[in-house]
Formats: C-alpha cells, structure tokens, sequence
C-alpha cells in the first residue's frame, strides 16, 4: 500500500486553517508521508466552477460564517470570522511554503504553513506582505529574510505551477484536498473518512 497523501491546500483557506494541524497529527499517527502541494485558487476556480467569496451569492456567504464558528467552537481553535487581511493574495505565502519545503523538509513545512494559516484566521496578520511573512518564518526558527529571497526564484514558481496545474488535471475543486490511494477527499470535514482508511 502507497503511504503517502496527497494535501492541497492555500494558505489563506479557513477551512484549510481548521483542518490542518488535525490532518499533520492524522498522518504522524499513522505514519502517513504527506506530499504537500500549496495551489493557486485563483486558476482552480474559474476552470472547476468555483466563485471567489465576494461573488458568491448572500445566503451562501451567510452560512460559510455560520459553519466556520461552528467548527471554530467544536475544534476549540481560536478564529477571527472576518478578519483584516481578508481577501488576502496568498501566492507569497504558498512560495514562501515551498522553499521551506525544499530548504528544509516537508515537516518543517509544514509547521509554516499552520504558523501562516493562524497568521489569518487567529492574528490578524497580513501574508501578502514579504515582511510578516519573513516573521513568520523567523517565529518557526527560520532564517526569514534568506527564505523569501529564495521563493522569489523561478524554481519556487515553477513549483508552484506545477502543483496548480496538477491539481486541475486531478479534478481538485477546493481545498484542503487530500489524495490516498488515487482517492480523493474534499474538506476538513472529511478527514474522519481520511482515517479509516489510513487505518486499512
């Protein structure tokens, strides 16, 4: 059996921010290799069928603000519902998360993604700016000035390319996104299911 899932994400999801540390200790549990793959929304969307927040209809952006203090006071997870950088561009902090990945592991990526998630949704920080991001990155034990200097190269942008362009060809519609087994798993909510079969 192939070990590994498959986790798309953005940076700037809420529900990718109330799935992630659970979906981390799932695979740790489990000994599950996680393939981390931060995603462009921006491309995904028009191609799936999806609307950025602001074009959504009214009902539906009522209820998302419902569902997410719902799940912020069922997961005891601090959560600002509106918070001051958002909508935020989130391609810097998904860069910034890729040269971490290939300076220094998946692991340690994956502890600057949760620090750039509650960035948003917990402490009212700006991550389309290089220098909270930069202080992020130094809050994880991270050389931040040398990391954004490094998600300014072209390897970084073709990474990330390639992770978008990968999950339109998977038939991603929204994040988080998990891949086990060629099965695929939409949603935070949805990691319950994620565990069975890890457990198989």
């Amino acid at each position: 059996m192939n070990r590994v899932c498959e986790y798309y994400f953005a940076p700037q999801s809420p529900w990718a921010y109330l799935g992630h540390q659970r979906f981390v200790d799932l695979a740790k549990k489990h000994a599950i290799r996680i393939d981390l793959k931060p995603i462009d929304l921006g491309k995904v969307f028009p191609i799936s069928g999806g609307l950025p927040l602001a074009k959504r209809a009214p009902q539906r952006q009522a209820y998302r603000l419902v569902e997410m203090q719902r799940w912020s006071t069922h997961l005891e997870l601090p959560m600002n519902l509106q918070p001051t950088f958002f909508p935020v561009a989130a391609d810097s902090a998904a860069h910034l998360i890729i040269a971490a990945q290939l300076a220094h592991g998946t692991e340690t990526a994956l502890q600057l993604t949760g620090a750039i998630m509650r960035g948003v949704w917990a402490e009212q920080k700006n991550i389309a700016d290089t220098d909270t991001l930069a202080g992020i990155a130094l809050d994880c034990d991270l050389d931040g000035k040398a990391l954004i200097k490094s998600s300014e190269t072209s390897s970084v942008s073709a990474e990330y390319e390639r992770f978008t362009n990968e999950a339109i060809a998977n038939n991603v519609f929204g994040v988080p996104w998990f891949v086990f087994n060629g099965e695929s798993y939409w949603g935070q909510d949805r990691l319950d299911f994620l565990e069975r079969v890890f457990q198989e």
